[in-house]
């Protein structure tokens, strides 16, 4: 059994060499702004076109592709949202969970988060931080935990609110 470390860094996703980065993504997994965004201009087009061939997925359900030229070498889609580009705690709650699942039958040993469902999806950050904080401790000491789980925040604020919360 493995407890989870837990690291929250200020910067940009798509920079971290982790084995796996998670995309907030929409249940049909389509890339468009924000955190997908920056992994389609930096990873490549093809991180979208893998993902769209297994979708769409039940919202907080998760997929893996490859990383293309990330520095990570898979990119985890996590649905935190449907087609209406809404979400709410419940959701983020299962999805982070979904997501560290499949990064643990992966057999994956670290990987960074995003905000979930704070940009488009317009879900507090504060609270958004809890809860994901939260869920990743709930996994900590299952036999297939991760080793590491990074919460990479662009801006300040959102820094501020996981560091927070993950001090609690």
């Amino acid at each position: 059994m493995t407890d989870t470390r837990i690291d929250v860094v200020q910067g940009d996703i798509t920079e971290q060499e982790v084995d796996a980065i998670v995309n907030a993504a929409n249940n049909h997994l389509w890339m468009g702004a924000g955190v997908a965004g920056a992994i389609v201009r930096r990873g490549g087009r093809g991180i979208e076109n893998e993902a769209v061939r297994q979708g769409p997925i039940n919202v907080s359900q998760a997929v893996v592709t490859g990383g293309g030229t990330l520095p990570a070498k898979h990119v985890i889609h996590a649905a935190v949202m449907g087609q209406n580009l809404q979400t709410d705690g419940d959701t983020i709650r299962q999805t982070t969970i979904n997501a560290l699942k499949l990064a643990e039958k992966q057999a994956l040993r670290s990987v960074a988060f995003p905000a979930l469902g704070t940009g488009v999806g317009g879900f507090s950050i504060d609270e958004c931080a809890r809860i994901m904080v939260q869920a990743v401790r709930e996994r900590s000491g299952t036999p297939a935990s991760l080793p590491v789980v990074c919460f990479v925040l662009f801006d300040a604020a959102a820094y501020a609110a996981f560091k927070q919360a993950a001090s609690l």
